[in-house]
């Protein structure tokens, strides 16, 4: 599929870009969206797993122009500051879990 724009990361940490209506059904978990013109290079139809319910509230929602990537892909790094850690064991991992707070650069 050359051409096509695809979201970031797959799985439950993935963000959820905007809010978009459903312009038709197509299948029975198959659903076409009406997205805006800077998202023309995304194909509209969607299978019903990749999509969330839109709840309206504003944190569970990330603006397209909040996404800060330019046309190089590249990113401007945040610095932050850990306040504190701790490790979870699991049965047969770790997990590590990070409080932290971003620094202002100004």
């Amino acid at each position: 599929m050359n051409g096509v724009m695809r979201f970031g990361k797959k799985g439950k940490l993935s963000p959820y870009v905007g809010s978009y209506q459903i312009l038709r059904r197509i299948d029975k978990f198959v659903y076409e969206l009406g997205l805006p013109s800077e998202l023309a290079s995304v194909h509209p139809v969607f299978h019903v797993s990749m999509l969330k319910k839109c709840v309206g509230h504003p944190t569970s929602i990330i603006l397209l122009e909040g996404l800060g990537v330019d046309k190089s892909l590249s990113y401007e790094e945040v610095l932050v500051e850990i306040l504190d850690w701790q490790v979870k064991k699991l049965t047969d991992k770790e997990i590590t879990y990070v409080s932290f707070i971003e620094e202002s650069t100004s």
